[in-house]
């Protein structure tokens, strides 16, 4: 018989920046905790900055439109995936040394294993980020 897959965890969220916090935590509290020491701080930066992209970026009317993560295992990886309804593709900034933001994108590149841009299939985009299930040693 296979093994039965664990079932993704879905949240949806306003588009409004309370909403980061809210996300972070309910992801930092669906990981298993064998898994929190080694994936839990990660995990958060990751989940907030891709909320906060989404919001800031893929949102047009904040007050009518939602934020979606999803969260599941597979392949070796812990792999979060946030869609908001923008048409937008997020690429990487290259800011000054100055700057006070445009890094979320490269913070993104440097945590994780892989990560990607994919248009969702009635509207919108999702950035998936991976997170490798042997890193920290284990």
């Amino acid at each position: 018989m296979p093994d039965i897959p664990l079932v993704p965890a879905h949240w949806r969220f306003p588009a409004q920046p309370a909403s980061v916090r809210r996300a972070r935590h309910a992801v930092a509290a669906s990981l298993p905790d064998v898994l929190r020491p080694r994936l839990g701080d990660d995990l958060s930066l990751l989940t907030s900055e891709l909320v906060t992209n989404a919001i800031r970026h893929g949102a047009c009317r904040a007050d009518e439109e939602f934020v979606e993560l999803v969260l599941w295992p597979a392949d070796g990886h812990y792999w979060l995936a946030v869609s908001d309804p923008g048409a937008g593709r997020p690429v990487p900034a290259r800011p000054g040394v100055d700057s006070e933001s445009g890094r979320g994108l490269v913070l993104v590149d440097s945590l994780a294993a892989a990560w990607a841009v994919r248009p969702r299939p009635a509207c919108g985009t999702s950035v998936i980020a991976g997170l490798s299930l042997r890193r920290g040693g284990g």
